[in-house]
């Protein structure tokens, strides 16, 4: 295992993959309770994801911007696996371009009911989570 307090251009590569993060954020007593989601690593070297502004997620960010970001090989490949840890910011522009993005690299947009599914996803309120690496962990087998 190694770690750094930013993403490599291997990270990246790793990251760019239509593979599911699974985020925790701090919540105070409450054990960290991962959640998986859609997410993309960006080329300055931060990680964002969208969501609901009234979320559990958001409520939590709210108290404690800190969160983390676990990222796995799928079964049948060599084990490897990245934690992004950091500070997090809500931003209001460009989640539409996000959320467009990422259906495109999770689903099969020609797909009448996954290109329903993103407009529905589209018609709603929707904010932008940006993850600032301070630490992140690396493994690889």
């Amino acid at each position: 295992m190694t770690h750094s307090a930013s993403l490599t251009p291997e990270d990246l590569e790793f990251l760019a993959r239509p593979l599911h993060g699974f985020l925790s954020v701090a919540s105070g007593t409450q054990p960290p309770q991962p959640r998986p989601l859609w997410f993309e690593a960006t080329a300055e070297g931060t990680v964002q994801f969208f969501t609901e502004p009234g979320s559990v997620k958001m409520r939590r960010l709210a108290r404690d911007p800190r969160a983390s970001l676990v990222v796995a090989a799928p079964v049948g490949e060599r084990e490897r696996w990245i934690s992004v840890a950091g500070r997090t910011t809500v931003e209001a522009d460009g989640v539409s371009d996000l959320v467009t993005r990422l259906a495109a690299r999770y689903w099969d947009l020609d797909d009448p009911a996954r290109a329903r599914s993103l407009a529905a996803i589209l018609g709603g309120e929707l904010v932008r989570v940006v993850i600032h690496p301070e630490t992140v962990h690396r493994y690889a087998y």
